[in-house]
């Protein structure tokens, strides 16, 4: 197709990494100097600094159409920050060459592209002219930008003394409305408030239906569901997937889940006890896992043994939140057993479920109980199988970083118009 945005061949970013073979003291570089003072022949230097080699990226080819909103979704150090740096001609590359059709602009980190002594008035003309535009076509949005940063009190005021979010919110406001005809946004936009986010999506969003093309990393995977028509997948500076936002979510949390399994065993038991002796996460096709969409139910099995009649005993399972929060608890009767199997260990197997768009997104771990309530506890477990749930794209996605709540709630709601009051 020749409609394309950006085609990149074959890119490569090598960085040498600089190591100290020993660490010295001031006390010992002195005592060494001494030493090879006065001597004729100067001392093989066994502290020489080495280095390595270092690819972030490697043998990248790819094309983005124009009009396309592509997320860039990897893990920390797969080289998502690197190749926006690339992609903006922030830095060069080592190998490979980049095609890029028309102007664009870049919010990569906080302040970027501002000069801390101008005030943001100053700062939107010096940016426009960076991006090759006119003092007229800067003038016409300017009005526009204004009121989308919302920084009219402080416009005549340097921009060092602005803070982090009124920062982020007129870089954006540049970016996005001086017409660039690509966009390149990195996660600086975790920095605004929930208000300011939702309007970056709509904005984004018409950005790419007016043909201009839009590439945005993120962590937050409701995000990119929510805004990207396409996504890549990066791992150890390599794209290894491509393809639809949701997709390419669900191989990023089976990438990262298969480098941590949360499991408890325990085999031992002994006359009298009844011990919980396996516990494991599983997805809806009983494989385990714990990386799981809000979309998704979640199964925990819980391997049981006894040695002891089994009468009026309780599995207790607790979902706790990272600050130990208890986040609710389901309590299940264990099938009794006959009085003359004392001799025998019995083997239980359960399975709760939790159901699919209950638990919000974060990271959650489990505490398991077997008990007669009030009578006797026979095993206690924290810090059982952790796990994460992301946000595949819920209403509330794109509020990144705001707390709402411990669960989904589903709660009706019936409007009435009331009759106007009749005033005398």
């Amino acid at each position: 197709m020749n409609d394309w945005a950006i085609r990149v061949d074959h890119l490569g970013k090598r960085y040498l990494i600089h190591h100290q073979a020993k660490h010295q003291t001031l006390r010992h570089a002195l005592t060494d100097g001494l030493r090879q003072w006065g001597r004729r022949k100067p001392q093989h230097n066994s502290h020489r600094a080495s280095q390595e080699e270092f690819w972030a990226l490697q043998d990248l080819s790819f094309t983005i159409q124009q009009g396309d909103r592509v997320g860039i979704i990897g893990q920390n150090g797969a080289g998502k920050s690197t190749l926006l740096k690339l992609l903006s001609r922030i830095t060069e590359p080592t190998t490979g060459r980049i095609h890029l059709r028309g102007r664009v602009a870049s919010l990569l980190e906080v302040g970027t592209g501002f000069h801390p002594e101008l005030t943001g008035r100053e700062n939107i003309f010096l940016n426009g002219s960076i991006l090759g535009m006119n003092r007229r076509e800067i003038f016409k949005k300017f009005d526009e930008i204004v009121a989308f940063a919302e920084v009219e009190r402080f416009l005549d005021t340097p921009v060092k003394r602005y803070s982090s979010g009124m920062y982020v919110r007129l870089a954006f406001a540049i970016a996005a409305h001086l017409e660039p005809e690509i966009l390149i946004i990195d996660e600086v936009l975790a920095v605004g408030d929930a208000k300011f986010q939702k309007k970056c999506l709509g904005k984004m969003k018409t950005v790419g239906q007016e043909g201009r093309t839009v590439i945005f990393v993120s962590h937050q995977m409701g995000m990119i569901n929510q805004l990207c028509n396409s996504a890549f997948l990066l791992e150890s500076g390599k794209i290894i997937d491509q393809g639809l936002p949701q997709y390419i979510i669900e191989q990023y949390l089976k990438v990262i889940g298969n480098h941590q399994e949360h499991r408890f065993d325990h085999d031992q038991i002994e006359q009298g006890e009844i011990k919980i002796t396996r516990a494991v996460t599983l997805d809806q096709n009983q494989k385990p896992k714990n990386q799981f969409s809000h979309l998704e139910p979640i199964a925990i099995k819980i391997n049981i043994k006894a040695f002891t009649n089994l009468e009026n005993v309780l599995l207790s399972a607790s979902v706790k939140d990272t600050q130990d929060r208890k986040i609710f608890t389901t309590e299940h009767l264990l099938p009794a057993s006959s009085p003359g199997q004392v001799d025998q260990v019995k083997p239980i197997s359960a399975i709760v479920t939790i159901p699919p768009h209950f638990l919000t997104p974060g990271n959650y771990h489990l505490m398991l109980a077997l008990h007669i309530p009030h009578i006797h506890l026979f095993d206690h477990l924290e810090q059982l199988c952790e796990f994460t749930i992301a946000d595949f794209g819920s209403k509330f996605a794109m509020y990144d970083g705001l707390d709402y709540g411990c669960v989904f709630a589903e709660c009706s709601c019936d409007f009435f118009v009331d009759h106007p009051i009749q005033l005398h």
